[in-house]
């Protein structure tokens, strides 16, 4: 008899580079940003039901400051299978808490992945053939297995993971050990990697044992695992803030990767949504857009009572949500965090948050 497959969502992210329309109590695993009528949160959901057979083995990891969100997103989630952090202590500690209270519910053998509530995938099917695949490995080798998305250009704004030696076939799919991770490299660096032909984009999903897991951050994040197992939940604020890429990921000798071509998309800001719905059109428009001599611009309104005018403009974004307007250059929204922290600041302006 197989192990059991827990898929566990990790939704605590706040989805700054989405500001205005992603704000504290609605992130972008909140919205809708392709079109399809379901948020990203509920899409994910989706696409991992049909693998475990329904909702009872269906978990997330979220912040106490979206519960309430999260349950009003995925009604049908078991409360018990909800978990709120006291505070955000970045990855390591969602994916090191979640683990352990998996596993004392199935036991160690339980096979567990994490998933971005976040991430666009295209192809429902290939996905859950690959997941399959990555199932198989992490039961028969005790790998801790990571989806390598093939990547179609040279982005600087992902990480990369380098495939080393074969490591066998899993449900008809190669696999490979991970000889490095490579965390946003330049340009020239990135359209390196890619004529290589041996580096895949790091889609941020991992599979692995809850025993392989708890054994492997016993060894390399020893204080994360230790106040957590000994003191439990109470103890969150003070853990290390550490991601499970830098915690874990970098660290074993046990990371195997699968490369992934599912259709796939982190939707890391507002660029995205060009990648995802421009097609041949001159603009993106979501919005009641009105305009002379525009074109590469990506536009959003939240009312689709008001109207966007847009006159001479080239590759920008223009987003419309409340009481804020957004007009950044397209090559320049990765700044958009830096406004939100501006907005930190500044105790006059937190209800733009």
């Amino acid at each position: 008899m197989r192990p059991k497959f827990v898929p566990i969502i990790l939704a605590g992210g706040k989805g700054e580079r989405f500001w205005p329309l992603s704000r504290k109590h609605r992130p972008k695993q909140f919205l809708c940003l392709d079109g399809s009528g379901e948020s990203l949160i509920q899409a994910t959901a989706n696409r991992l039901l049909p693998i475990v057979g329904g909702w009872d083995d269906i978990w997330v990891i979220t912040s106490k400051l979206l519960e309430t969100g999260v349950q009003e997103q995925l009604p049908s989630l078991p409360a018990a299978n909800l978990l709120a952090e006291p505070e955000g202590r970045d990855t390591a500690a969602a994916v090191a808490w979640a683990t352990l209270e998996v596993a004392k519910r199935y036991g160690e053998d339980v096979v567990v992945g994490f998933f971005p509530a976040d991430a666009w995938i295209a192809d429902a099917e290939a996905f859950a053939q690959t997941i399959e695949s990555a199932v198989q490995l992490a039961e028969h080798t005790g790998a801790i297995v990571t989806l390598g998305i093939t990547p179609t250009f040279p982005s600087i704004g992902y990480g990369y993971i380098q495939q080393g030696i074969a490591s066998g076939k899993y449900n008809d799919r190669d696999t490979y050990r991970v000889d490095r991770f490579t965390e946003k490299p330049d340009l020239e660096t990135a359209k390196s990697f890619i004529a290589s032909g041996d580096y895949t984009w790091n889609s941020g999903i991992f599979i692995f044992t809850a025993s392989t897991a708890i054994g492997e951050l016993n060894i390399h994040a020893p204080e994360l695992m230790q106040l957590l197992i000994e003191k439990g939940v109470s103890i969150y604020p003070t853990l290390p803030k550490i991601s499970i890429d830098y915690a874990l990921m970098e660290k074993t000798k046990l990371t195997h990767v699968i490369p992934a071509d599912f259709g796939w998309d982190d939707l890391g800001d507002w660029n995205a949504i060009e990648r995802l719905l421009k097609g041949d059109n001159i603009n993106v428009e979501l919005a009641n857009h009105v305009c002379i001599d525009t074109t590469g611009a990506v536009l959003y309104a939240s009312n689709p009572d008001e109207v966007v005018v847009t006159i001479g403009l080239e590759d920008v974004v223009v987003v419309r949500d409340g009481d804020v307007t957004l007009i950044v250059a397209k090559d320049r929204t990765q700044e958009i965090k830096q406004v939100v922290n501006k907005i930190k600041e500044d105790r006059e302006l937190d209800r733009l948050l």
